[in-house]
């Protein structure tokens, strides 16, 4: 409604316009109020992003206080040798030394023996016998280098008939190929794991005298996420195995073929795990690449799965429902966070009482988090289900008392409008409270797109959700990825595709720790 610059004379005007002319102003007045709210909350999205959350300062705060201390240490550290005795220091008891603790046992242990430079007795000449020892035990680092491996195969000859005996040559992960197994491993966790693209990796391996070209790199990393195929492929039938899956989608910059400008590609999650309800399946996480969000793509991921789908309200998702074979479980703390953003950017009351509201719910699910879903759901329908009805109460009481165009209204209506999917978790001890475990799963993909910028192409998108799956699965069972990764790229290229299950995570044997590091060291 547009409202004229001048008032007009209110002596000349009826009750009934003046009437009409309040309510206008009124109405006015609330849009300009409602449109400055939102211009707040759009700022203070805006200035997380550009410079981080408070939290991020908390956490620079926090780390010049660590390096503070650090230098109070150092600086005490140092005056104690200088003024204390030599013989009082290597004589003071480990056991009185603050923080101490017995090195790790799967450790190699290289022995140096100081046997005393005499003979015999420096006072009588008396012939000596041991005693006892006394024993002490330095932590020294040997820093992380290439080896070469020759792989020598003696031919013999008979001697009756000439025949020639030779071993077959072992096979490679990259037949032909220069890298073994642990440098495929180390170059796959560095780029997808530790988040360091190729070209870095290649002037670090430059400094330890080794030329590897960044295309040599891409080549590997390219010929094993191919040889790693079957692999990832039944993981990913292990996670759609459920009946209960996370699922959740992030973007990833591609560079476009022939202009060198870059498109959004989509990275899609699948999490299995259902450790938080006492189950012990392994878990897993499979991710999908896509070139765009279109809902086709999880209709085609998830074509065989049958249950409940635990995600966000995205639109493509809602396809999936209609038919009734994957039921939604919607996140509440998707809900919680449209809360969370309105009291940040301006202190809403009403926001604020909201994530106390949710809060109280978060509190029960911390309670039973492991324990068996029967006992879950009791726990849901005696004490979660009551503080649900009121909190839906509450909302649209509060709804109804709010301006329509606000912000705290739209959060409002998000909440009421997902409302059947946010009861379901109360209904189904199996169902968590929200789809965290995706967006755990996706924290990696997050970290790694600050320093790659894009991917090179859909294929190198591809690629990622391979090497991201093996990686993902191997964490949330406990296991080093590097080590995974290297057993089974010593296995891979032999081992039959019809029993490609002896390869998962929960199944392979890994070489023990100690056996690991001392041949890695030595």
């Amino acid at each position: 409604m547009v409202v004229a610059r001048t008032l007009p004379d209110l002596d000349q005007l009826d009750a009934e316009t003046l009437r009409a002319l309040l309510r206008a102003t009124h109405e006015q007045l609330l849009s300009h109020q409602d449109e400055i709210e939102h211009l707040k909350l759009l700022l203070a999205k805006l200035r997380r992003m550009q410079f981080g959350r408070k939290s991020e300062k908390l956490e620079r705060q926090i780390e010049q206080l660590e390096l503070k201390l650090e230098e109070l240490e150092t600086a005490k550290a140092s005056r104690d040798s200088q003024f204390a005795p030599a013989s009082d220091l290597s004589q003071k008891p480990m056991a009185q030394r603050p923080g101490r603790q017995a090195l790790p046992q799967h450790l190699p242990r290289e022995v140096k023996t100081y046997e005393p430079k005499v003979d015999a007795c420096p006072d009588c000449g008396g012939h000596l016998r041991k005693l006892g020892e006394d024993v002490s035990e330095v932590l020294e680092y040997v820093p992380a280098r290439f080896r070469v491996i020759r792989h020598v195969r003696p031919k013999m000859s008979c001697s009756s008939c000439e025949r020639i005996v030779q071993e077959p040559a072992p096979s490679r992960p990259i037949e032909r190929g220069l890298a073994g197994p642990g440098l495929l491993a180390h170059v796959l966790v560095a780029k997808y794991c530790d988040h360091q693209p190729l070209y870095r990796q290649s002037e670090m391996y430059a400094r330890e005298g080794v030329e590897l070209e960044r295309s040599t790199l891409a080549d590997w990393v390219g010929a094993t996420s191919r040889l790693l195929t079957p692999l990832v492929e039944a993981i990913s039938r292990h996670v759609l195995a459920t009946a209960k899956l996370h699922a959740d989608d992030i973007p990833v910059p591609v560079l476009a073929p022939g202009n060198g400008k870059t498109k959004i590609g989509r990275l899609w999650t699948y999490v299995r795990d259902d450790r938080p309800a006492g189950d012990m399946t392994p878990s897993a996480v499979w991710f999908a690449y896509s070139p765009d969000r279109r809902g086709e793509h999880p209709r085609q991921h998830l074509r065989s799965f049958r249950g409940f789908l635990q995600a966000d309200g995205y639109a493509g998702f809602h396809h999936l429902y209609e038919g009734g074979q994957i039921q939604e479980a919607a996140c509440w703390a998707h809900v919680r966070r449209k809360f969370y953003e309105l009291q940040v950017a301006h202190a809403s009351p009403i926001a604020a009482a909201a994530i106390e509201r949710i809060a109280a719910l978060y509190a029960i699910e911390t309670e039973i988090r492991g324990r068996p879903p029967e006992e879950r759901l009791q726990v849901r329908s005696t004490r979660a289900r009551p503080l649900l009805e009121s909190l839906h109460s509450w909302l649209e009481k509060t709804l109804s008392q709010v301006s329509r165009k606000s912000e705290i209204a739209a959060a409002i209506r998000y909440a009421l409008s997902r409302w059947r999917a946010l009861l379901r978790y109360s209904e189904d001890g199996r169902l968590e409270i929200d789809n965290n475990a995706a967006e755990r799963a996706l924290r990696a993909v997050a970290l790694g797109r600050k320093n790659y910028l894009f991917a090179g192409s859909d294929a190198g998108g591809e690629r990622a959700a391979a090497i991201y799956t093996l990686i993902g699965t191997a964490k949330l069972n406990d296991i080093d990825p590097e080590a995974y990764l290297r057993c089974v790229l010593q296995r891979i290229a032999e081992h039959p595709i019809n029993r490609i299950d002896e390869l998962l995570p929960w199944n392979i044997q890994l070489e023990p720790q100690s056996l690991l590091t001392e041949a890695l060291t030595y």
